[in-house]
């Protein structure tokens, strides 16, 4: 009986993985400007509805901007099949749609829009996200 080969050669991502990738530098951009926004701006942020659950939007605005360098980060490394940036994708999509529950009341729509790309970007990594590489035709087996 043969044994199945258990090395791990290169892989690449998926088109799941990829789109994994490009969401979470969609976000991360939107995440930093939007942070930007609330440290620059807090006098000038317009919030409708009945408010912020936060209490200050400069702080916020931090916390969006450095969450939103992380994504920019973590999209990369995804485009790039690193092994590291699939699961602190899992993570920083999680926590990005967790730090829209401060700002629900006062931007639902935008908030559903980023919970909903951020469960996206979660369901293309947990499932297979990445598979191994094509062998060349000259290439050898390990």
């Amino acid at each position: 009986m043969a044994q199945p080969d258990t090395t791990r050669g290169p892989v690449e991502p998926t088109g799941w993985a990829a789109f994994a990738g490009v969401l979470l530098l969609i976000l991360g951009f939107l995440d930093f400007f939007w942070g930007l926004a609330g440290i620059l701006e807090d006098e000038n942020l317009i919030v409708g509805g009945n408010g912020a659950i936060i209490v200050d939007l400069t702080a916020w605005g931090w916390v969006m901007l450095i969450v939103g360098v992380i994504q920019v980060l973590v999209g990369c490394g995804l485009l790039t099949a690193q092994e590291w940036a699939r699961w602190a994708g899992i993570f920083i999509a999680a926590l990005a749609a967790i730090a829209q529950i401060g700002i629900v009341t006062a931007f639902p729509i935008w908030s559903f829009i980023v919970i909903l790309l951020a469960v996206l970007v979660i369901y293309n990594l947990i499932v297979h996200p990445y598979e191994p590489a094509p062998r060349r035709s000259g290439e050898r087996q390990p």
